[in-house]
C-alpha cells in the first residue's frame, strides 16, 4: 500500500489471490477488504489481465468501521499456464469520500492522480494451485498401503500352502511304509496280522489327524 504516512484506510485478507487451477473449471477466490477509518472509503480493483478474471463488486463504498467481500473469480482456462506459474497482478485503489457518498455519485476521477485525491494502492499476486496435488499424495500412501497388505497375504498364502504340502508328503511316506508292512505281514502269514495291523492303522491315523489340525490351525499373518 502506499499513500503518505499514517494509518492505512483499509485492510485486504488474504494478501494474495490463490486459486485452485482446474481446465475448464472456474474458481474463485474472495478477499475480504476492511476500512479501518471513521470515513467513508471507495475502493476499485484493476487487474492486468482483466479477461480472464470476473471481479464483483469492483467497484464500492464503505462506510465507517465497515467491510465488504470482494468476490474474484477465474474464468474456466484451455491449457496449464508454465510450471503452473502466474505473473497476472491485482490492484486495489482506495481513497476517502463524503458522507453518504453512493458508488453511483463517485466522479469518474476519483481514482486518477489528476483528481488530487490521495490514493491508496494494495498489490496482490495471483497464485494457481494444482488442483490434484493433495488427490496424489493421498492415492499414493493408499497404494503403498494396498501392496504392503497384498505382500503380507501373499507371504501367509504362501507359508500355508507350504505346509500343507509337507503335511500330504509326510501322510503319504506314511501310507507307504503301511503299505509294504502290509505286503509283508501278508506274506508270513502271521495270524495275529490282523488284530496288529488294526492297532497301527488307529495309530497311523491318529498321527495324520494331529498333523493336518496343526498345519490348518497355524496362523496365516505376521
Amino acid at each position: 500500500m502506499s499513500a503518505g504516512g499514517g494509518k492505512q484506510l483499509i485492510s485486504v485478507l488474504p494478501d494474495e489471490l490463490k486459486f485452485l487451477f482446474e481446465l475448464e473449471k472456474q474458481s474463485f477466490c474472495d478477499l475480504k477488504v476492511v476500512n479501518n477509518t471513521e470515513h467513508h472509503v471507495a475502493f476499485k480493483v484493476k487487474t492486468t489481465s482483466p479477461k480472464k478474471y470476473f471481479v464483483r463488486p469492483n467497484t464500492g463504498v464503505i462506510q465507517a468501521w465497515d467491510s465488504c467481500v470482494i468476490r474474484v473469480t477465474l474464468q474456466a482456462q484451455r491449457e496449464y499456464p508454465p510450471d503452473m506459474q502466474c505473473k497476472d497482478k491485482f490492484l486495489l485503489q482506495s481513497t476517502t469520500v463524503p458522507p453518504n457518498t453512493d458508488v453511483d455519485d463517485l466522479p469518474q476521477d476519483t481514482f486518477t492522480k489528476e483528481s488530487g485525491r490521495v490514493l491508496e494502492e494494495c498489490k496482490l499476486r495471483v497464485v494457481y494451485v494444482a488442483s490434484g496435488a493433495q488427490g496424489n499424495s493421498e492415492d499414493e500412501a493408499m497404494r503403498s498401503s494396498m501392496h504392503s497388505l497384498d505382500t503380507n497375504s501373499n507371504q501367509a498364502f504362501q507359508r500355508l500352502k507350504e505346509e500343507r504340502d509337507a503335511s500330504v508328503r509326510q501322510t503319504q511316506q506314511l501310507q507307504q511304509e503301511l503299505d509294504t508292512l502290509k505286503r509283508r505281514r501278508f506274506r508270513k502269514g502271521d495270524p495275529g496280522f490282523s488284530f496288529t495291523f488294526a492297532i497301527f492303522v488307529g495309530l497311523i491315523g491318529l498321527m495324520v489327524g494331529f498333523l493336518l489340525k496343526l498345519s490348518l490351525s497355524s496362523p496365516t499373518t505376521e
